[in-house]
């Protein structure tokens, strides 16, 4: 740690005596809670994914929180990111959450809106707005001279639901999830206190709204950031337990293995090795959510050799739903990991990595048994129509013996 870091950090630290999490979020349930990220841009998706999506799925019931993604932070504030679909779309009666069309002639639409009558229908489910932007602002926001001014705009804007000029309604989101990917050395102090200003003005607001971070695959990322003293100031710490094997490799892999592989040339690491790490930093175990991708990648040209695992090939750039994946298992051969109950697919060319039912199962598992403060899903776009991974997840969250599902789960190599 920079000595010129040491009196700011300091200075943070000595704030922590009086403001922490309020603990609430984990107090209110008798098992793991289930959170899922809610796509912004599903209302120009081909196909579309809806806030009523959730309701014909049947998933609003299985989720406790929705991360909404996302708020936009740039120049020093935050803002809507996309005010088209957050505030301007029109909905059908088929569209609407409540079956009624929008009104062309009022001010407020779009997702909020239904997100608004969600909440109407399912009102024990908490809603926070994601708060995503890019690490340079982020770092700018932090800084002592601007981070009351940032955080305030926040509050403001999906908090007290000032959206924009002539529209506001507040009560919408019951608290900010913070994604800043990620802060360098030099900003460890900025991070704690930014997090701390976050916690100080959203207590004065209202109590009990919840804060959440979502942090990466490793400490490392965070250089210099004490992770025991974040997870005295937010309520929920979410990592993002995936792309541990993607397109930017040239061989193929696991998405998010549940342990590492000694056979894996590429060495990324693994779900358990990150959630000891955290653990080792001083997070507690009931604040960690264990993040499960509902996304594949893939790559085409790969040898045969161990079915197309850990072999060289061209990577499919960008990233495919569960749903695209399930259509290809017909003329494909599923693999499975006897270990970790990761599936794979391959045809003899291409090679997509990725979660079923299967493997969703044998991590919840691993989430109780770790008694995690719950899993993280991004995101509920990529489940099929009814919602066969988020029931998985559910169902083994409330299976009445967790053991029973282990053993269920393990041996089912293909």
């Amino acid at each position: 740690m920079s000595k010129l870091l040491l009196p700011a950090v300091l200075l943070v630290f000595s704030s922590l005596v009086s403001i922490s999490s309020n603990g609430e979020p984990n107090e209110a349930h008798d098992r793991p809670l289930v959170v899922g990220y809610f796509p912004q841009w599903g209302v120009v998706s081909q196909p579309q994914y809806l806030v009523k999506n959730l309701i014909s799925s049947g998933g609003v019931s299985m989720l406790d929180q929705l991360n909404y993604s996302q708020g936009a932070v740039d120049g020093g504030h935050c803002s809507i990111a996309n005010p088209k679909a957050d505030l301007q779309y029109i909905f059908t009666a088929d569209e609407s959450v409540d079956g009624n069309a929008d009104d062309p002639q009022t001010t407020f639409r779009g997702n909020l809106h239904q997100l608004e009558e969600l909440k109407r229908r399912h009102p024990k489910l908490k809603i926070l707005i994601s708060l995503e932007g890019s690490a340079k602002s982020f770092a700018e926001d932090a800084q002592p001279q601007n981070r009351y001014v940032f955080v305030a705009s926040c509050v403001d804007t999906f908090l007290r639901g000032r959206f924009a000029n002539g529209i506001v309604n507040p009560g919408i989101f019951d608290g900010i999830d913070v994604d800043w990917e990620y802060p360098n050395q030099e900003d460890a102090a900025n991070y704690i206190a930014l997090i701390t200003e976050f916690r100080r003005q959203m207590d004065l607001y209202k109590h009990g709204l919840r804060l959440s971070v979502a942090i990466g695959a490793t400490p490392a990322q965070y250089p210099g950031v004490d992770m025991a003293a974040v997870s005295k100031i937010a309520d929920q710490i979410a990592v993002m337990n995936y792309d541990y094997a993607g397109p930017w490799s040239k061989t193929t892999g696991i998405i998010a293995p549940l342990y590492t592989d000694a056979a894996d040339p590429t060495a990324p690491g693994s779900v358990d090795a990150t959630i000891t790490a955290y653990k080792k930093a001083g997070v507690p175990s009931d604040k960690l959510l264990m993040g499960l991708p509902f996304y594949a990648y893939g790559w085409s040209q790969v040898p045969p050799k161990n079915h197309g695992l850990y072999q060289s090939g061209v990577a499919i750039h960008g990233d495919k739903s569960y749903s695209f994946v399930r259509e290809l298992i017909p003329n494909s051969t599923l693999y499975r990991d006897q270990k970790t109950q990761a599936p794979w697919l391959y045809d003899g060319q291409t090679f997509w990595t990725f979660e079923d039912p299967t493997s969703i199962r044998f991590k919840v598992n691993y989430a109780q048994h770790q008694k995690l403060g719950g899993i993280m899903i991004w995101e509920l776009s990529g489940d099929m129509p009814d919602a066969s991974l988020l029931n998985a997840a559910y169902a083994q969250l409330t299976a009445t013996d967790p053991a029973d599902s282990e053993t269920e789960t393990a041996g089912t190599d293909n």
